[in-house]
């Protein structure tokens, strides 16, 4: 619990029963404080002479943090503990979303054109027409958001139920950024062949297809035998939406430091679907230097255990993390908790560029090499330049959608991160500010501006 902030992940209302006393409350703060905990809002419900109920916001950093300022507060004198209510598990209770209907039932001639025997009528014209669907249909502007959970965020391979929670999280943000329609589709099977036909199957509703939470390799196999298949845009988030902002964030990194492209040695460690998708994209803006690691070290061409994927990658050195790390000039974390050491990174060139991106907790806590970084950054909403696929997704699929392209192309994966780039004025960029925020409001309409124009340049927008 230590080496982690707080946050509102694991964010607590403690409903308090206080005597009416000066310094009751004060005692209480100083015990919450005591535990490590971030104050919210502190709230009066109730008073009388005697005794007064206040409900207290608490972030905490796990859960075992929560119960332990839970206790601190319990052992206080004279203060009683109401209830203790979690505050994410209430956000989820009964689900994140719901499906309503855009137009009022207020009279029979409204049901007689909406259902039947109206639509009867729009049903011979789709048939007739296919191409109307686009025009009298919610396909136009519905997504599919397709997982069979078996890389359920860092937490690994849950299932498709245990899935749930976060591809509702993943429609909110489709409506909420991008005015998108988009529905969890959670399938209960891990099997290649069976996603893929399932997908197809159901891929006449919706206008395109976000794979997500898919585990390596299956999910490269996947998208592209769907990219072959169907004839509307799929495209994996975990991959695309993590390259195209990582290689945002590096432009603006490197404009800080005065480094190009083409000259930097990059290290990526994290060989799965982000980390060969961010090394793939990285490529074709002009990276030539890139050596990838796994948990077994450098992926070496001497080495005979590596997927074809990784084998894309492989290079003549060999060795750890730490020895790749030696001289080079950016390290890119898309792996796990804790395996970036201070000193590693102190063994890089000058202005060494970390983004540490593995959630919730990354590879290294930055406060740990404040002094020793020209840039950093992570995955996380608590500290600067948080590198976040909301900043991709929602504008890459709002501008296919609109242009109503065949597939998505890595040339609008490049002018997608050029525009978010873009976003942050000479003026305003500095070692903590990379990257625009995911609230700010210019980033859809920029990535999808910048997707509109690359699906016309290619010739597969097709509206």
């Amino acid at each position: 619990m230590a080496d982690l902030t707080p946050n509102s992940s694991f964010s607590l209302t403690l409903r308090l029963e206080i005597p009416n006393r000066v310094g009751m409350l004060a005692h209480v703060t100083k015990a919450i404080a005591t535990s490590g905990g971030n104050f919210g809002q502190i709230d009066l419900i109730e008073q009388t002479r005697d005794i007064s109920i206040r409900e207290i916001t608490v972030d905490a950093a796990s859960s075992d943090h929560a119960e332990m300022i839970v206790q601190a507060v319990k052992a206080v004198p004279d203060i009683k503990v109401i209830d203790v209510y979690d505050r994410t598990f209430n956000l989820h209770r009964g689900g994140k979303i719901s499906i309503t209907s855009r137009i009022p039932l207020k009279s029979v001639s409204d049901l007689a054109m909406a259902y039947t025997p109206g639509v009867g009528r729009i049903c011979t014209a789709i048939a007739e027409n296919p191409e109307e669907v686009y025009n009298l249909t919610i396909k136009r502007n519905t997504v599919a958001i397709v997982t069979d959970g078996t890389a359920v965020l860092g937490l690994g391979n849950l299932g498709p139920a245990a899935a749930l929670p976060v591809m509702e999280g993943k429609a909110m943000l489709f409506k909420e950024f991008a005015g998108i329609d988009a529905f969890p589709i959670c399938l209960d099977t891990q099997d290649t062949e069976k996603i893929i036909e399932a997908v197809k199957n159901i891929a006449p509703v919706f206008g395109g297809v976000n794979l997500e939470d898919i585990a390596a390799p299956r999910c490269f196999e996947i998208e592209a035998r769907l990219r072959q298949e169907l004839d509307i845009p799929v495209f994996h988030d975990d991959q695309h939406g993590t390259a195209i902002v990582t290689l945002a964030a590096l432009y603006n990194a490197l404009k800080l430091v005065q480094k190009s492209m083409g000259d930097i040695r990059i290290v990526i460690n994290g060989a799965g679907a982000a980390g060969v998708a961010v090394a793939r994209l990285l490529r074709k803006a002009g990276a030539e230097k890139i050596w990838m690691c796994d948990s077994k070290g450098i992926l070496s061409t001497s080495r005979t255990d590596l997927t074809e994927e990784k084998r894309e990658f492989a290079v003549k050195a060999q060795g750890t993390l730490a020895g790749a790390l030696q001289g080079a000039d950016v390290f890119i974390g898309l792996s796990a908790p804790g395996v970036l050491t201070p000193e590693m990174v102190r063994s890089m060139t000058k202005d060494p560029i970390v983004f540490a991106m593995a959630n919730p907790i990354p590879e290294i806590q930055p406060e740990l090499i404040k002094d020793d970084v020209a840039v950093m950054a992570t995955g996380r909403s608590d500290y600067p330049n948080q590198i976040n696929n909301v900043l991709a997704f929602p504008g890459v699929f709002r501008g296919a959608l609109d242009c109503r392209a065949a597939t998505i192309t890595t040339t609008m994966y490049l002018e997608a991160a050029s525009a978010i780039a873009s976003l942050i004025k000479p003026s305003d960029l500095d070692k903590q500010h990379i990257v625009p925020s995911v609230f700010d409001e210019r980033v859809v309409s920029a990535v999808a501006g910048a997707v509109q124009r690359a699906a016309r340049q290619e010739g597969i927008a097709r509206g």
